[in-house]
């Protein structure tokens, strides 16, 4: 406990070891070493004193052999026996935090929105994601804020070592107001985006800043009708006739867009982003880049170029999937043909 204490810790350090941990139990942890020494003495029974308890150059000695002898003697005779006290209380008071935080971690992390399920099954080790609802986070007492920080960041860090700077650099983002931020921290980085704070795993062999890749590019035909799936994804975008009255059967949702028949000739295609791509998003007037609507819509980084982007034959682009059409393409008239495109995951909506 003192050499956690001396290192840095919160309650789940001060709780020391425990008598039962798991598989593994330890029955003499609550005997003295003086009364064991006099027990095996007296039942005249051999003991093996391991070599290495000398040497002062270990510090879990040298708080042994120098800081508790001077603490006993400058400060409290009793204070093995209320250090370990201590410890039984901060065990008591970790197991409690610890259920606490597990259920608001539950209420709070969630996989990232807009994500088809198999993008989400990715490894701690392969970049995984996990988004913080900042506003439920920051209702909670400060204590749970910074033990669900700690659960969750050592998670998605592949369980590297995270520290009390850590949790509070990510606890600051939480309190930019409206604006955005970052930090890189042990085996991930933190974004605040909007109201969320994002968490994106690096590979085991990382180190520091996450390796930078090129971008996967993809582009595959997409007929009308038709479908095509994205491997990387495990996402299908199809396409199919149909006509205005379409959106008012099927109503409006996401994953489903109605765009102009007349405008996406026989074919079109489904790509990732690509550098400069512009386009006007339905009802909000004028060109954006891609790039800027992406921040807008509180996309992550690390999502961006899984975003399956549906084009026409010059490559102009009809459907950002799951966010939104070009203002060109928009059916306004209940005569004109419509195209139903539809974005889902594999065995299932996405």
């Amino acid at each position: 406990m003192l050499l956690r204490l001396v290192r840095g810790a919160g309650p789940r350090g001060f709780a020391g070891m425990y008598p039962r941990n798991g598989p593994v139990v330890r029955p003499l942890l609550d005997c003295r070493r003086d009364e064991l020494r006099a027990w095996l003495a007296g039942n005249q029974l051999a003991f093996v004193e391991d070599e290495t308890n000398a040497d002062v150059s270990i510090p879990r000695n040298r708080i042994r052999a120098e800081l508790l002898p001077l603490l006993a003697e400058r400060f409290n005779p009793a204070i093995v026996d209320v250090l370990a006290d201590e410890a039984d209380l901060a065990r008591e008071a970790w197991a409690w935090m610890d259920d606490q935080s597990a259920q608001l971690a539950d209420r709070v992390v969630r996989p990232p929105a807009g994500t088809a399920t198999a993008i989400r099954s990715a490894s701690p080790h392969a970049g995984t994601t996990r988004e913080i609802d900042i506003a439920t986070l920051a209702a909670a007492p400060v204590a749970l804020q910074r033990a669900v920080l700690w659960r969750v960041m050592r998670d998605t860090a592949g369980h590297r070592s995270i520290a009390f700077h850590h949790i509070e650099a990510a606890r600051r983002l939480m309190d930019l107001g409206a604006g955005d931020g970052r930090i890189d921290a042990p085996g991930h980085r933190v974004e605040r985006i909007g109201g969320t704070l994002v968490l994106t795993g690096r590979g085991t062999a990382a180190v520091g800043r996450a390796v930078a890749k090129p971008p996967n590019l993809f582009r595959y035909p997409l007929s009308i009708p038709g479908e095509v799936t994205l491997p990387d994804t495990g996402v299908v975008v199809s396409a199919e006739h149909g006509d205005a009255g379409a959106i008012v059967r099927n109503g409006r949702d996401g994953h489903v867009a109605f765009v102009r028949s007349d405008l996406c000739g026989g074919s079109l295609a489904v790509r990732n982003r690509r550098p400069g791509d512009r386009f006007r998003p339905a009802g909000l007037g004028g060109r954006k880049k891609l790039q800027d609507y992406f921040v807008d819509r509180k996309i992550a980084r690390g999502r961006r170029d899984a975003v399956p982007i549906v084009v026409d034959n010059a490559d102009r682009i009809v459907w950002v999937a799951g966010y939104g059409i070009d203002e060109a393409f928009r059916v306004t008239d209940g005569s004109q043909g419509v195209v139903i495109l539809t974005f889902k995951a594999v065995g299932g909506s996405a």
